[in-house]
């Protein structure tokens, strides 16, 4: 019997991605997979269910996808409509949100469901490059921050010369290198911007002058962490860091924050002080908002707020959901390469030795212990 690969449609508000698409499902088919799709999984991403059968997957209802399933992929944590209902070494595969709550995914794995959160991967695996969604899910944003900024913002990105005289360029600012910071600083040079990064990580500075911006410089010199992330700074650090960038970042048209420690409450950056005395007009974008905060005092996740001072914050939490066919093609390759990793003779096997199924494995014990 083959394995059984199947995608469920999303459920969460403003979900509009989809974990598996035509393309995929047929090179998965072609490798000797069997695909079951959810009935409509792929609307909001533009793929009927129609494309999904010529692509040689069989569409069907969520009771009966979960009966016959080996491997059930997601985007986000599914409810419990799919996590209470995981069968013995059942495998729910997605961006399951591991750090901030782990209980309910430790509760499935308990009744012997296998829930792989791919928010745990190691990104620092060369192997694992090709896994690593949370990569391609932040270059979708740090692209679609940018061109929402564009549209927000009230002016030219680029210098314009015209008949009716010269257009200055915007002056953008780009706070995180990370890949979504480093996707946003090159395509707001593509659109004509000034372009200004930063980053508490020194490997960041020659990546942002590489994309030909320029690097903001502050006295906090070093907070790399593990995994390519930053760490949490010290409340000392933190201080002198919103103190270092206040006076700067009031200076640019349009600011576009990346911030994100893994697990914990996003920093904050940009301070209400700071977005009282930036120019009216001026657009912020959050990609840390979140219900606990962002990086920018005043965010809210998944809205825009015009300050009393005509500044314009726009709480981009989810933009990569708002590219859903772009964000779902990265993403479904993302599953294909480890639901591959994982098969073996025509089975999925889940090594406790190997180290990108010993971190994602989600377990009624500590992470990675063998089942």
């Amino acid at each position: 019997m083959p394995v059984v690969v199947a995608a469920i449609k999303e459920r969460a508000a403003g979900e509009s991605r989809v974990a598996l698409v035509p393309e995929v499902v047929t090179k998965l088919v072609k490798d000797g997979y069997k695909v079951v799709i959810e009935t409509g999984a792929g609307e909001a991403a533009s793929h009927s269910d129609a494309a999904y059968k010529a692509a040689g997957a069989t569409i069907a209802k969520l009771p009966e996808l979960l009966k016959s399933a080996d491997v059930v992929a997601c985007v986000q944590r599914p409810g419990a409509e799919v996590l209470g209902k995981l069968r013995k070494d059942q495998v729910l595969l997605g961006l399951l949100d591991a750090l901030a709550d782990r209980a309910p995914l430790e509760k499935a794995a308990a009744s012997g469901g296998c829930p792989m959160s791919l928010d745990l991967l190691p990104r620092q695996l060369s192997r694992a490059q090709t896994m690593d969604a949370l990569s391609s899910q932040a270059s979708v944003a740090g692209y679609r921050a940018v061109i929402v900024a564009a549209e927000t913002y009230g002016k030219f990105f680029p210098m314009m010369v015209t008949a009716a005289g010269t257009a200055k360029p915007a002056s953008v600012l780009v706070l995180g290198a990370g890949v979504a910071g480093l996707q946003a600083i090159g395509t707001a040079k593509r659109l004509g911007a000034q372009v200004s990064g930063y980053d508490v990580r020194p490997a960041a500075r020659e990546e942002v002058k590489s994309l030909g911006a320029q690097f903001l410089n502050t006295s906090v010199d070093s907070a790399a962490g593990e995994g390519g992330y930053a760490r949490e700074l010290t409340k000392a650090e933190a201080a002198q860091q919103q103190k270092d960038l206040a006076e700067q970042i009031k200076k640019f048209d349009i600011v576009i924050t990346t911030a994100k420690v893994p697990g914990r409450k996003a920093p904050v950056l940009v301070t209400a002080d700071v977005v009282a005395g930036m120019k009216p007009g001026s657009v912020l974008v959050d990609l840390a908002a979140s219900s606990t905060g962002g990086n920018v005092a005043g965010s809210k996740p998944g809205q825009t707020v015009v300050t009393k001072n005509g500044v314009i914050i726009v709480g981009g939490d989810e933009l990569a959901a708002g590219m859903a066919a772009g964000a779902s093609a990265s993403y479904s390759r993302n599953i294909s390469a480890l639901v591959t990793s994982i098969t073996k003779d025509g089975a999925i096997v889940l090594d406790p030795e190997d180290e990108v199924v010993a971190a994602i494995l989600i377990t009624p014990a500590k992470k990675g212990a063998a089942k």
